[in-house]
């Protein structure tokens, strides 16, 4: 667990934090005790979780991966971006095109403090990092980092991973997304992996209360909900469907079974 004189005041160490499960589920380190209470008792209401939550970090490597290379782009806003974990967004991109630009979105102060393993670039590429909330589209778009990093008359792609499950309805979240992706050129793709039940419902119902028993209630979306996020975009073959099912590279060493993962991944261009 960290210590490295991040800002107490701002860091609550004593609630389990979202990010921070995240984190102690897929063998991390930067999380604290009410963190690893929480991620343990939801694991034992789905022992599913760790393979779902990798399977998302997968698909997200994947999405990247198949934006640098094969449409082409070269700047990235990754809103909610989370606990860097390596290979992180901007090391996939600049892997395959060195001169790939990143702007990465968080509120939380300990992603903020850990930033620094966000803005390591390539001398072609750029990294920056921008401290907002999600629920605030417009001052994520006019914050100077992202204007200073990000030509907006060219494609971007918007990566919003794993994170509007905690969105609920009345902050609107499919608004939310149209108002960031809005102002980027035609193009632009928007890359995202949307929280659903649709599959165990029983098991990530009972890991659902455990986020809100932790004030951290949850909207889990159906595909026809989920669909609601790429109207009038170009879904990316194959559509909306399991984040296992997008794209896979077959180097899971394990089969994955439906039941096992509870969230839907997509890649869409605008038009």
């Amino acid at each position: 667990m960290p210590d490295n004189g991040w800002p107490a005041d701002r860091i609550d160490t004593e609630s389990a934090h979202s990010a921070r499960i995240y984190d102690y589920i897929l063998g991390g380190k930067d999380f604290y005790p009410a963190d690893q209470e929480a991620g343990d008792a939801m694991a034992r209401e789905w022992p599913a979780l760790p393979i779902h939550m990798k399977a998302n970090r997968d698909w997200m490597n994947r999405a990247v991966a198949y934006l640098a290379e094969e449409a082409g782009v070269r700047q990235f806003l990754d809103v909610g971006t989370g606990i860097p974990t390596s290979p992180n967004l901007h090391e996939i991109a600049q892997s395959v095109a060195p001169d790939s630009r990143v702007v990465y979105v968080d509120n939380d102060p300990i992603v903020l403090t850990l930033s620094q393993g966000l803005l390591s670039s390539t001398p072609e590429g750029r990294t920056a990092y921008v401290e907002a909330d999600m629920l605030d589209p417009a001052t994520i778009l006019s914050a100077p980092e992202l204007r200073d990093t990000l030509d907006l008359t060219q494609p971007v792609a918007l990566t919003v991973i794993a994170i509007v499950h905690f969105v609920l309805d009345e902050a609107d979240a499919v608004g939310i997304v149209r108002r960031l992706l809005d102002p980027l050129p035609s193009g632009s793709y928007l890359a995202m992996s949307i929280g659903t039940a649709e599959f165990a419902p029983r098991e990530v119902a009972r890991v659902a209360r455990e986020y809100a028993a932790r004030d951290m209630p949850m909207r889990l979306r159906t595909h026809t909900e989920a669909e609601q996020f790429f109207e009038g975009l170009e879904l990316v073959e194959p559509g909306i469907v399991q984040v296992h099912k997008w794209h896979p590279d077959g180097t899971s060493t394990e089969p994955i079974r439906d039941e096992d993962i509870a969230m839907y991944g997509a890649v869409a261009r605008k038009p």
